[in-house]
């Protein structure tokens, strides 16, 4: 066999082992250290918010505008979606009672990730809510009374072990989930990128932060105790607490019973999130005062994520209401670019930063959905423009690392066939 064509069979080899891979390989997305990884590379994204997905699939006659929110999210490459995976209670919820589910709200979710994985976006899905809306731990804590039990607090959520036993009964309800489109177990499913505890978790009752951190830490092992396959984060606000006592001064006067360092240092906890809302939470400042401190906010959790955590970071919720006096676009357009650049500098340079994702998306005929914070990219051309433009920058460092990747593999085959021809030096090879 010829030297130059011993070389082209061995990258012929690797060119369809690495093809092998993109098609059949493991597209679960993980993580290693400060990076979230896909088929060996570092993945970064930019994507979305849509709690409603599930809510407005469960009846077929509105599927089509799951469908167009996906469509237009991909058409504008992004990559990632977080909705919620609950509502418990109320008017036609996804679980009734404790361990009582409504099929067809069910078979929702099940179109939301069939839907999902026809436009290669991952799902981010949350487990429960820390506010009323879709239930929330409100209505678990009124499960257990409705029981017996005596409860004083919406915090014992977190607390009482019979609400905690209908939480863990929940989980493992959506991770054994058969879904009757794609005929996968959500737990196998790499269309789902992580699952998250709950929606900002909150523990006003106990500001010292260890009721938070024991039901994390508990929960984190059920869930990994089901599904070794997924991500799972917190869904934390990103607010610091008692275990980074020099960082407290950069929380917006919130004392809720979270704690930034010590909740994602949790071994089950894959990765740290942040939210940022400085209308909200600093609704008395003018803009400038609002971007610094969102600077400041992100430049601390980028850091703490990298050098503290080590683990990747995910900006999971932010936004601007156009509810709020003197908005203007460029506004929102201005605090979008400051959460995307801090993003994209820490991924330009290798860094813990894996994401954001804004608040939140909406599809034409939503209006009874709008809450100030809604982004249309078929009507807000401005902002929707910032948006592709950081989906296009983080897909160019995907491609720059796949292709150090794939240089780094064609070295190693070099240097594999410089030993072979040495190791056959002298002999006769072929006719």
């Amino acid at each position: 066999m010829k030297p130059h064509l011993a070389l082209a069979l061995l990258l012929l080899f690797l060119f369809l082992q690495q093809k092998w891979l993109l098609v059949n390989g493991d597209m679960f997305i993980k993580s290693r250290g400060i990076h979230f990884m896909l088929n060996g590379s570092p993945f970064y994204a930019n994507g979305f918010n849509a709690y409603w997905l599930m809510y407005v699939a469960s009846d077929p006659s509105q599927r089509p505008k799951v469908s167009a929110a996906f469509r237009e999210a991909s058409r504008h490459d992004l990559s990632v979606a977080r909705t919620w995976a609950f509502s418990d209670g109320g008017y036609n919820p996804l679980q009734y009672s404790p361990g009582s589910y409504n099929e067809q709200m069910f078979k929702g979710l099940d179109f939301v990730v069939a839907e999902a994985r026809r436009y290669g976006i991952k799902l981010i899905l949350s487990l429960a809510n820390n506010y009323e809306s879709f239930g929330g731990k409100n209505q678990y804590v009124n499960w257990a009374r409705n029981q017996g039990q005596y409860l004083t607090s919406d915090d014992d959520f977190f607390r009482n072990s019979v609400v905690k036993g209908f939480y863990k009964n929940h989980i493992r309800t959506i991770l054994n989930r058969y879904n009757t489109i794609t005929g996968v177990v959500y737990k196998n499913d790499p269309t789902i990128m992580a699952w998250e505890l709950m929606n900002e978790p909150r523990c006003t009752s106990d500001p010292s932060g260890r009721t938070i951190q024991a039901w994390i830490m508990e929960m984190a092992s059920y869930v990994k105790s089901i599904d070794r396959n997924h991500l799972l984060e917190a869904g934390l606000e990103g607010f610091y607490g008692q275990s980074s006592s020099w960082r407290n001064n950069l929380n917006p006067g919130f004392n809720i019973g979270t704690d930034f360092i010590a909740n994602n240092r949790i071994p089950g906890i894959d990765f740290a999130t942040v939210h940022s809302y400085p209308d909200q939470w600093l609704s008395s400042s003018n803009d400038q005062k609002q971007l610094s401190f969102l600077s400041n906010w992100l430049d601390a959790h980028i850091q703490d994520a990298q050098y503290i955590l080590h683990k990747p970071l995910f900006v999971t919720e932010f936004g601007k209401s156009w509810k709020d006096s003197g908005f203007s676009p460029y506004q929102r357009d201005m605090l979008f670019n400051i959460v995307y650049v801090k993003i994209y500098e820490s991924a330009k340079h290798g860094g813990a930063a894996g994401g954001g994702l804004f608040w939140q998306l909406l599809a034409q005929g939503m209006d009874s959905f709008r809450d100030g914070y809604e982004v249309m990219l078929d009507q807000n051309s401005s902002t929707a423009n910032v948006i592709a433009h950081q989906a296009h920058k983080l897909h160019q460092i995907r491609n720059i690392f796949a292709r150090t990747r794939n240089m780094e593999m064609w070295k190693r085959a070099r240097g594999r066939r410089g030993q072979w021809l040495s190791g056959n030096k002298g002999k006769r090879i072929g006719n």
